[in-house]
């Protein structure tokens, strides 16, 4: 049976990181609860309102409820649980720390990861999408990903970075194939690069909980907004289904709150 629903998945163009999410919760489901009937899933939407935080609830509760429809048991599903929302975005590398650690990442001669950093901010890919980017795509400018309902989006590689990375792969004689790879040759893990970019951020005295990948994603936002303010484009840009989710870019960061609040409150 979960075989089957991986494959539907498949059809629908959904990632390989939801597709692996979403096998696992049903695995898990499947293998604590007898029957799919009402009282087992809200038992088990218990539990994970215990144990877990909103986001995490509603990931596994969206994988219910895709299964749900795929064994048309539609009128089981369950809603999700509110998320508390907050007025600002917390742990986002501000652009200063982004640019020194750029910096310092050339300077000392870690090439490929200055590039990683450079991908993940000028582009907002996420890191799986960064994973999937060729040295072809560089030539071009640009990669198309196909995401939920077969939908296309493109992801834009800007000029600036698009001549010096290509500098960089002729260098490296890199004329095909994925660009970001360990030393074995094969593509780095999403926990490879997560990993590496704490030990830089430790390295360089810059705050870890702020250098992680989809940091970077927000600050592509964030600076986005900053000299072109168009939401609806950025919302295209970014890949969200919604508007309402590019929204949160409209807010500042907590440090930023701050700041302004210690200038101007001086009564």
């Amino acid at each position: 049976m979960v075989k089957k629903f991986r494959n539907h998945l498949e059809k629908n163009y959904l990632s390989k990181r939801t597709i692996t999410s979403y096998a696992w919760t049903i695995n898990y489901f499947l293998s604590q609860y007898e029957k799919v009937d009402r009282r087992n899933l809200l038992a088990y939407k218990c539990y994970l309102m215990e144990h877990f935080k909103p986001q995490t609830i509603n990931l596994r509760l969206q994988a219910l409820n895709k299964f749900l429809g795929f064994i048309k048991k539609e009128r089981l599903k369950l809603r999700l649980v509110k998320k508390q929302q907050r007025n600002f975005l917390e742990n986002v590398v501000s652009d200063a720390d982004y640019k020194f650690l750029k910096n310092k990442l050339r300077k000392d001669g870690y090439t490929k990861w200055y590039f990683v950093v450079w991908f993940l901010t000028a582009t907002g890919a996420r890191i799986s999408e960064l994973l999937q980017i060729k040295a072809e795509h560089v030539k071009i400018g640009y990669l198309d990903m196909y995401t939920k309902g077969g939908k296309t989006r493109r992801i834009y590689i800007p000029k600036k970075l698009r001549r010096e990375a290509s500098k960089w792969l002729k260098e490296e004689r890199f004329n095909t194939g994925y660009i970001f790879q360990n030393r074995f040759g094969e593509q780095i893990t999403e926990r490879g690069i997560s990993m590496q970019l704490k030990h830089f951020a430790r390295k360089y005295g810059i705050n870890s909980r702020v250098i992680y990948p989809h940091s970077f994603r927000h600050r592509f936002a964030k600076n986005f907004l900053e000299k072109f303010n168009d939401i609806a484009f950025l919302a295209d840009l970014m890949g969200h289904e919604s508007i309402e989710t590019t929204r949160i870019y409209l807010r500042r960061t907590a440090s930023e709150q701050r700041a302004i609040v210690d200038k101007i409150i001086t009564w």
